[in-house]
């Protein structure tokens, strides 16, 4: 067993987000006839690395088995035989839990591949299948891009993704049957919801109805590219106004896309004023999500690689301070946290999805175990804050490169001072902003003490760098 605390709440959560097919460098496509993989047993060995990072959840998926990347599902009920089978599975994550980290499932519900039992029998039959009504929008005037005697909606226009109709009750009833399946087989802690924002509400709702009666403290997250996180987060008649306590009754999180872009783009465009405005918005004292846990990352498995899109290497430094310093739950995508490269192609997403034996030499943006320490002493920081953890979130300075905030919970409090310039700099808090009655201050980072004098704190910091202090022992909020 592990020294990491058991906890329910997932604002004590530190994800670490494997794409498992990439991972395990399987073969692009699925030939149904070869034997189990041993890639899942393969991942069990990565345990003891992800405790030593501190990290005490995985989000990992899709497992399940496909046609070619995993999104193109065609059995919900067994595990893609290039990774394992579902003992493999039950096992990984049997091991995950007892080592105190949940496991996330990347559920993709909102669509399926060509080979799904379903769509080969309205192949096969047509008008006169009893799975017609399983998907979105079937029409027999006119044909599909891919050749069938019928259409039907695609996701995003890929018709290798078949859209289901989540008001036929019989789909429904299959993929919800499928949940329940990973829940008590696999004992899954939650699931990301893949392309949730294109799942309709009452589809949503229900799923979260059923994963609750099966699993009180079962977690859903939604992958919402756009638009205001309130219509996933809350059912329309629990949606908050004013400061009012929120409690989610759709989805628990959803991917914070709108922070992802900004942390990166901040700093190549030498303009924190984005990213305040951003946590303004979200998090303020008025935000929108100020009461909410939002999944936050830097990159994923659809993304480029952060070491990619950052201009200034150095600045990966700071940027992670910032995404284990901000309210929300961070994750951290499998091999960035060595740095690696990795840009999409024009049409493929390969170069995000490498294999592990591919990162262990894979050239970084910087010197990888500088990287990797750092991201385990944000993490180390963020776990022993409860202010970081569940705090509010206070803007305090803020300039081109020069950015200050402070979160607070409990009567704890910790300020984060960023600076993205290539010299060091002061940056100057002012002691009524601070609202604490202590002078004292100390950087968890490097143990370096900072006094408030003349009505002021002064906090230099290094080029490239951040410092998050918190009140000594004498510093007491009022």
């Amino acid at each position: 067993m592990n020294n990491i605390k058991k906890t329910n709440k997932m604002t004590d959560r530190f994800f670490y987000h494997i794409y498992p097919l990439g991972f395990c460098g399987c073969p692009e496509k699925n030939d149904f006839s070869c034997p189990a993989g041993q890639g899942l047993r393969g991942i069990e060995s990565h345990v003891p690395r992800l405790l030593a990072m501190g990290v005490n959840a995985v989000y990992i998926g899709p497992v399940f088995e496909s046609t070619a990347h995993g999104y193109d599902t065609l059995d919900y009920f067994h595990v893609d035989r290039r990774l394992g089978d579902n003992e493999s599975f039950k096992r990984l994550v049997q091991t995950f839990h007892e080592n105190g980290i949940i496991v996330v499932l990347d559920a993709v519900l909102n669509h399926a591949g060509r080979h799904f039992f379903a769509f080969k029998d309205l192949q096969a039959y047509g008008e006169r299948s009893a799975y017609r009504d399983w998907f979105s929008n079937v029409r027999f005037n006119a044909a599909s891009p891919c050749g069938d005697n019928f259409t039907y909606d695609g996701w995003n226009g890929h018709y290798n993704l078949v859209k289901f109709n989540s008001r036929n009750r019989d789909a429904r009833e299959h993929l919800f049957a499928a949940v329940k399946f990973w829940i008590e087989e696999f004992g899954v802690d939650g699931l990301r919801l893949d392309a949730a924002d294109r799942l309709s509400p009452e589809f949503m709702d229900e799923l979260s109805d059923r994963c609750t009666a099966l699993k009180k403290d079962f977690w859903l997250m939604g992958e919402v590219v756009a638009g205001d996180y309130r219509n996933w987060l809350f059912r329309p008649q629990n949606i908050p106004t004013g400061r009012a306590k929120n409690i989610p009754c759709r989805l628990h999180s959803v991917t914070n896309y709108e922070l992802y872009k900004g942390l990166w783009s901040s700093f190549n465009d030498k303009n924190f004023f984005e990213i305040a405005w951003t946590l303004r918005r979200q998090f303020g004292d008025i935000g929108l999500y100020r009461e909410s846990v939002l999944y936050n990352f830097v990159d994923n498995h659809d993304v480029n690689r952060v070491a990619s899109s950052v201009k200034n290497k150095a600045h990966l430094f700071p940027l992670y301070a910032l995404l284990f310093t901000l309210p929300g739950v961070p994750s951290i995508y499998y091999g960035s946290e060595f740095g690696v490269l990795g840009e999409r192609g024009h049409d493929s997403d390969r170069a995000l999805r490498p294999s592990w034996d591919a990162i262990r030499t894979a050239e970084t943006a910087v010197d990888r175990e500088a990287l990797l320490k750092a991201i385990v002493d944000f993490a180390r920081i963020r776990k022993n804050s409860l202010a970081l953890r569940e705090g509010s979130y206070r803007e305090l300075y803020v300039s081109s490169e020069q950015f200050a905030f402070m979160r607070e919970k409990d009567g704890k409090q910790a300020l984060v001072v960023v600076n993205a310039s290539d010299k060091e700099r002061v940056i100057s808090i002012s002691a009524g902003d601070l609202r604490s009655s202590g002078a004292h201050w100390k950087d968890a980072l490097n143990g370096r003490e900072f006094h408030v004098s003349n009505g002021a704190l002064a906090v230099p910091v290094h080029p490239s760098w951040a410092s998050v202090l918190e009140p000594g022992a004498s510093a007491i909020i009022p």
